[in-house]
């Protein structure tokens, strides 16, 4: 009987453990500091979470295709300096569709390389992480960049504007996280997406254009990267050129929090949402409690392994590994 309890505990902590430990992660922090459970301080939470948020739902359709893209944190800083830049040479008007042109297109050669040609997408995306990068730099030329005239531009709407009170990055990010819940849950592309990541070789002999739904996957991922750049460049009406450095591993952290599988096939966008705002409230918490914003990068490790290996306990129904 007391094997089977022991069993019992190890498969609940394999599938809900992160959740659980959010859970004491809650309760530690409330009773740290008070201000954590306000209407407030969860607003907050959320603002500040929308660009990670944004990023992080595009990124959900490349990690159930099977693949990864360790290259959109470079990618953001690249859109955000990009849009800043045009918007003083061309006017908001111009300089929003230039960025998500040229955004799509590092997208688009990523998903080539990945999807035609069939590399492995770790190599792929982390090589183009330090590409984007040089291209950051050499076109900015190493400086920041800052728009000339803030008070007199339309531009500031998209990250500093509200709506019946609430704030624009958090609209743009429930209205895209709707959007795309209903392509991945509910349209023929989705199912496509998860039967190339579940079993690749199966889906191409069932009909379906692996290489095809790889590189869509790829655009959709390079869409919400530009997306993000336009709330953060917009928020802060000036940036440095390395702005997105390292957000690639909190994308991954709270796609993985979320329930989406590294081996692919498993994933939907509401618990990518969730996974955003555990991340988000962790991090706010370990601030609220006085520790250094430095410990959040230690954090994020930490939650990244825990989730990794989670994840993988919840596929075998054990917390260890049976030949350990």
């Amino acid at each position: 009987m007391a094997e089977f309890t022991k069993q019992d505990i190890g498969k609940l902590l394999a599938k809900q453990g992160i959740l659980i430990a959010f859970a004491v992660f809650i309760v530690g922090f409330t009773i740290a500091n008070p201000k954590f459970l306000t209407i407030d301080n969860f607003e907050n939470v959320v603002r500040s979470s929308a660009i990670l948020g944004v990023m992080a739902l595009g990124v959900t359709f490349v990690v159930i295709s099977g693949n990864l893209d360790l290259s959109v944190g470079s990618m953001m800083s690249f859109s955000t300096i990009v849009v800043l830049d045009l918007h003083d040479k061309l006017g908001p008007t111009l300089a929003i569709p230039a960025m998500f042109a040229m955004t799509l297109c590092l997208g688009a050669f990523i998903g080539i390389l990945v999807g035609y040609l069939k590399l492995n997408s770790l190599i792929v995306t982390l090589g183009m992480l330090s590409a984007i990068h040089g291209l950051t730099l050499t076109y900015s030329g190493g400086k920041n960049i800052d728009i000339a005239d803030k008070e007199g531009t339309w531009f500031a709407i998209f990250g500093q504007g509200n709506v019946m009170g609430i704030q624009t990055p958090i609209l743009i990010f429930i209205a895209l996280a709707a959007l795309l819940g209903i392509i991945l849950a509910k349209t023929p592309f989705g199912r496509k997406v998860y039967a190339v990541g579940g079993n690749g070789t199966a889906a191409t002999f069932s009909g379906i254009r692996r290489a095809r739904v790889v590189f869509l996957c790829y655009i959709m991922s390079a869409f919400c990267v530009a997306t993000a750049g336009l709330i953060q460049a917009s928020r802060s009406m000036g940036s440095q050129n390395t702005v997105g450095q390292g957000l690639e591993l909190e994308v991954l952290a709270a796609v993985i929090l979320g329930g989406a599988s590294l081996l692919g096939g498993s994933g939907t966008i509401f618990k990518t949402v969730i996974g955003v705002l555990i991340l988000g409230f962790i991090q706010n918490g370990l601030l609220l409690v006085g520790l250094d914003f430095s410990v959040q990068y230690v954090v994020t490790w930490v939650i990244i392994i825990l989730a990794v290996w989670l994840d993988i306990a919840a596929k075998r129904g054990k917390l260890m590994s049976p030949i350990a």
